[in-house]
């Protein structure tokens, strides 16, 4: 008897720490859906930047990050659906659970539905002025890349997104904020698929030497994304 009941208290010491690290988590775990807005307006003036090589963006926004084009680099539909953002120099592209991205009430319940597989959403947002401008020089990072490898990033953007029979996507509801547009997604969101994960997918798409595995957190891409931009 008494081993039996050594195993309960075990058993529930396990439980209540289980469930206290998934408190901790979950902000960081849903952070994709509750990203805020960039720091400047998104049509303030662009300032220049180098148009050569190619480049995708990684912003860092919290718990969440985000990848990034210039339209000038953009090929393919993923140029047409930069018309739906005009006077745009970037698209910002941030991936996240759909239900809790809309949810009006983010409460607990909400937070604990989103870690279980559903429909996810992609935030398109419309940048006039740099990423770094927009959101900060400690918070935008700029990786140099091949033309190829941007198609190859901006095309698994695109398959990303929900496309209808003639394929087009369409916006799905305004973004929170100016110069942004939620568009339905393609792929589910699960908490052990964030929008963290699709970050670190979108690079190893351009060929970069980046691990997708087992990356749920900001800074797992982020750490990845600062020693890309270093190089």
């Amino acid at each position: 008897m008494a081993v039996s009941a050594a195993s309960r208290r075990f058993a529930d010491r396990l439980r209540w720490h289980s469930r206290r690290c998934l408190l901790v988590l979950l902000p960081a775990l849903l952070g994709a859906c509750a990203a805020p807005a960039p720091r400047s307006a998104p049509g303030a003036a662009a300032d220049a930047t180098a148009t050569s090589p190619a480049a995708i963006y990684v912003i860092h926004r919290g718990w969440h990050t985000d990848v990034g084009f210039s339209v000038s680099d953009l090929h393919g539909p993923l140029a047409d659906l930069s018309k739906a953002f005009p006077g745009a120099q970037y698209l910002i592209f941030g991936f996240g659970d759909r239900h809790y991205v809309l949810a009006k009430d983010k409460n607990f319940g909400e937070m604990l539905a989103a870690l279980w597989p559903g429909p996810g959403m992609v935030l398109a947002t419309g940048l006039a002025a740099t990423p770094e401008r927009a959101f900060g020089q400690a918070d935008a990072l700029r990786i140099g890349i091949s033309q190829a490898q941007a198609d190859a990033a901006a095309a698994f953007v695109w398959k990303s997104l929900l496309i209808d029979g003639r394929g087009a996507a369409h916006p799905y509801a305004p973004g929170p904020y100016a110069g942004s547009l939620f568009y339905e997604s393609a792929t589910s969101y699960a908490g052990w698929r964030t929008c963290n994960t699709w970050t670190a997918q979108a690079l190893h798409a351009a060929n970069l030497p980046v691990h997708t595995q087992g990356v749920l957190l900001s800074w797992q891409v982020w750490d990845q994304a600062r020693e890309l931009a270093t190089h």
